[in-house]
């Protein structure tokens, strides 16, 4: 990850709208920065939630409340509680995501 022509800044999160992305249960709202090519999203996912795909893209994830269970296309699962953190390069390991109890993620791709 090379971060360019990125000026120094501060972000309020409870300024940025939220954007509402259905999964097969639940749903996600995502409040969205795009610095260059570095999108940075701050996620709350509903109880209940399931994506509706394995996604292929890399991240480096923070749970910050709340527990995320992350499935591997290969089978093998993941649990993170706030303050864990995982970290996945593009293309490599396809990956989604669920809880039972509601989640809040800080993601940067």
């Amino acid at each position: 990850m090379n971060l360019n022509n990125i000026p120094f800044g501060t972000t309020n999160w409870t300024e940025i709208p939220t954007t509402r992305h259905e999964g097969e249960q639940g749903y996600a709202l995502w409040r969205t920065q795009q610095f260059d090519h570095i999108r940075v999203r701050m996620v709350d996912y509903s109880a209940g939630y399931l994506a509706d795909h394995f996604c292929s893209k890399g991240h480096i994830l923070l749970c910050l409340e709340g527990e995320l269970h992350t499935e591997l296309e290969d089978g093998r699962t993941f649990t993170l509680t706030a303050g864990m953190s995982y970290q996945v390069a593009d293309h490599a390991e396809a990956h989604r995501s669920s809880t039972t109890t509601g989640a809040q993620l800080f993601i940067v791709d």
